[in-house]
């Protein structure tokens, strides 16, 4: 899969972004100079957070066959420590449909494992940045 960013319009931060078939856009905070007109990265990498507990939970719960009809997946961030190594992310996950409070836990500690959990806090990631060929 290839991720494509460009920049929508000249001289503004504001980047349209195509995702496969989808397409998103991003931009910077109206505190950094930008429109605020779309999420910031660092929006975007909470959201992968966000999305994966909810959709690892609902999986999970598909799979055992348990009665979830809906995951709420909220994620807070305190990047105020963000420059000396520490990025806090804060996950509350809420869960409806008829389910036992054993179900509940049992999908609550799926979701904590998720996979976005793992590539964040155990996995090396490498970033090779060269110029764009063609």
């Amino acid at each position: 899969m290839t991720i494509v960013s460009e920049t929508e319009t000249v001289h503004a931060f504001r980047q349209v972004v195509h995702v496969d078939a989808h397409t998103l856009h991003a931009d910077v905070s109206t505190a950094d100079g930008g429109a605020g007109s779309a999420p910031t990265p660092h929006d975007y990498f909470d959201t992968s957070l966000a999305t994966c507990k909810a959709l690892t939970a609902a999986w999970f719960a598909k799979k055992k066959g348990f009665a979830l009809d809906k995951v709420i997946a909220k994620v807070t961030r305190d990047a105020s420590r963000e420059r000396q190594g520490t990025y806090v992310l804060k996950v509350e996950l809420s869960f409806e449909g008829a389910l036992t409070d054993e179900e509940k836990r049992a999908i609550y500690d799926a979701a904590a494992k998720c996979p976005l959990h793992k590539l964040m806090t155990a996995t090396k990631v490498e970033i090779d940045t060269a110029p764009l060929a063609g």
